[in-house]
């Protein structure tokens, strides 16, 4: 009996803990392997990072994010334009695909009945969705530009459009995730006090959620402001030289003007280019350390 105890212990500390004692040359080589290709990944991630600072470290300067772009003077070329209009994008981005994206998922999760051959086709498509090329997204937001009689795309509406569409279906999975670990006790305490499936939904159920539901909108929206292949296709400018006024408003982009900076000839619109995609790395470093922060200070241990 105590040998028998003694193993069921070892089991459970090796399945709490990930680790084993298992010293063989197979889990050796494979765990060597591991840590190889982590530290790989990473030391290829850092050198890019500190070459492209090194490379645009000449234009780390107030012009940078103050100025327009200039094909006059490429040594005070900006990126104030690009600046504002992924600001702009990712605003509107949030307004149409983050209500849109919760409530479907509360539908499929709350509400849905799983065994409707409809829904479970939503179920397919989603997984699916969620695996699209972003180009893919792009096309689409220009068929829909269509379908509402705009016969430009390049505005703020439309960029808006196929970001919302491209973060969409992360949005709906990682919601429906933070839902799913909301233990059933909560809404089977509130239905016992007679509140309905849509009180238990809206006032339970969605608040114990809103920690995971804000990590992965914020994770969602960092991807989308690094994107230019659908804004390519929606066909945002490569350079504008006025601030965006409205969703009406023709904008350009940060990724789209780094861009169309890294294949002109002259060094010096390269340079500014890599001082660009510094500050983009920041900005999305910036959203993912929010979501870091608010996972932490919200999170719930259930």
């Amino acid at each position: 009996m105590s040998v028998a105890t003694s193993t069921a212990r070892e089991v459970t500390r090796t399945v709490s803990t990930g680790r084993s004692k298992d010293k063989s040359l197979g889990s050796l080589v494979f765990l060597g392997a591991l840590w190889f290709s982590l530290f790989f990944g990473v030391m290829v991630l850092l050198v890019l990072i500190v070459d492209t600072a090194i490379e645009g470290s000449p234009r780390f300067d107030s012009a940078l994010i103050t100025e327009y772009g200039s094909r006059v003077r490429p040594e005070s070329t900006g990126f104030r334009a690009g600046i504002l209009g992924s600001l702009w994008l990712m605003v509107f981005t949030a307004l149409f695909a983050v209500p849109l994206g919760i409530a479907a998922a509360l539908y499929l999760e709350e509400f849905a009945d799983g065994d409707r051959w409809w829904n479970r086709l939503i179920e397919l498509n989603l997984q699916n969705l969620a695996a699209v090329p972003a180009i893919v997204y792009g096309l689409l937001a220009v068929a829909v530009m269509a379908l509402m009689g705009f016969g430009r795309s390049g505005i703020v509406l439309g960029g808006a459009i196929a970001l919302a569409l491209l973060i969409l279906p992360v949005i709906i999975i990682t919601t429906r995730e933070a839902v799913r670990s909301v233990p059933q006790e909560i809404r089977q305490g509130s239905l016992a006090l007679g509140a309905t499936v849509w009180q238990t939904t809206w006032r339970q159920t969605l608040p114990s959620a809103v920690p995971g539901i804000a990590t992965g909108t914020i994770l969602g929206l960092s991807r989308a402001i690094g994107e230019a292949a659908p804004l390519i296709v929606v066909g945002l400018a490569g350079s504008v030289r006025f601030d965006p006024t409205g969703v009406m408003s023709e904008i350009t982009a940060l990724p789209m003007m780094i861009y169309s900076l890294t294949s002109n000839s002259q060094e010096e619109f390269r340079t500014a280019a890599s001082a660009a995609i510094i500050v983009l790395l920041i900005m999305i470093l910036g959203l993912n350390a929010l979501a870091i922060y608010i996972r932490n200070k919200f999170q719930k241990t259930w």
